[in-house]
């Protein structure tokens, strides 16, 4: 339960809070994950990063620039946002969540139902931390988590799809995939709600040994239901799970090569 709440100016009062009440303290961004289940904070205090002008949206050098702070219903509404990126946004089904959720805490939640996350791995996002450090996504989630400033994607114009499955608009969905080809003609391909091999705890994934055979139709069916590791619960048995995602994403990966080579 939260019981104390600043609200810095600056990155750097933000930092020194953080070091003087450490385990106790927890970033607040808009609140929408620290205050719902499964992901409620047991932190007693809060750093808020409200007044910190982290919630603009702007194109730098031909990389789109999204403010940690943005929400997910502004990052629709931006002329910028790439087309997959408002598609996976819009997953999140209730305009009042996404008038309050945002971009960082959508990453920094660690949920294994992280519907946008999957859309920014593909398009190869990578965030801004404080200290002046840049990572992947995939590194962030691997790793401590530092304050994030701003998700920065390099090829805002690449190719990119997703999808996301569930069994009604506000259930839980059984997965959400993204697929992206890149300016060099890789293929990337994200998706949550599965495991690795020995995880039972599902988060988000990239399949890079699947990406690299370079596979299609049948054949990239079979390896991608090989190399997820699903476990039954209300949205579905292993086998289901395996089949629907597999068939999922080979349609992906097809549609994204026509549309990158109509590009």
């Amino acid at each position: 339960m939260i019981e104390h709440y600043f609200r810095p100016k600056t990155v750097s009062e933000a930092l020194q809070l953080m070091d003087k009440h450490q385990a106790n303290a927890t970033w607040f961004g808009s609140g929408s994950k620290l205050n719902a289940t499964p992901t409620k904070t047991v932190k007693t205090v809060a750093i808020s990063l409200s007044d910190m002008k982290l919630n603009q949206i702007e194109q730098v050098q031909g990389e789109l620039h999204i403010g940690a702070t943005c929400s997910l219903q502004s990052i629709i509404d931006h002329e910028l946002t790439p087309d997959a990126l408002k598609q996976a946004a819009a997953f999140v089904y209730s305009r009042h969540v996404r008038n309050q959720a945002s971009i960082a805490g959508e990453i920094a939640a660690m949920q294994d139902e992280a519907v946008v996350v999957p859309a920014l791995i593909a398009l190869n996002a990578q965030l801004q931390l404080a200290g002046d450090l840049t990572v992947g996504i995939e590194e962030y989630l691997s790793s401590d988590r530092g304050l994030i400033l701003k998700v920065i994607i390099p090829e805002p114009k690449c190719a990119c799809l997703t999808h996301t499955l569930r069994r009604s608009a506000a259930g839980h969905a059984v997965f959400t995939a993204a697929v992206a080809v890149d300016a060099a003609g890789n293929t990337i391909i994200a998706l949550d709600g599965m495991n690795t091999l020995g995880e039972r705890q599902a988060k988000p994934i990239r399949l890079t040994d699947v990406e690299k055979l370079n596979l299609t139709e049948e054949a990239l069916e079979q390896a991608i239901s090989k190399s997820i590791f699903p476990v039954e619960d209300i949205r579905g048995s292993v086998a289901y799970k395996r089949y629907i995602c597999s068939i999922v994403i080979s349609d992906l990966v097809a549609e994204c090569k026509q549309l990158a080579g109509r590009a």
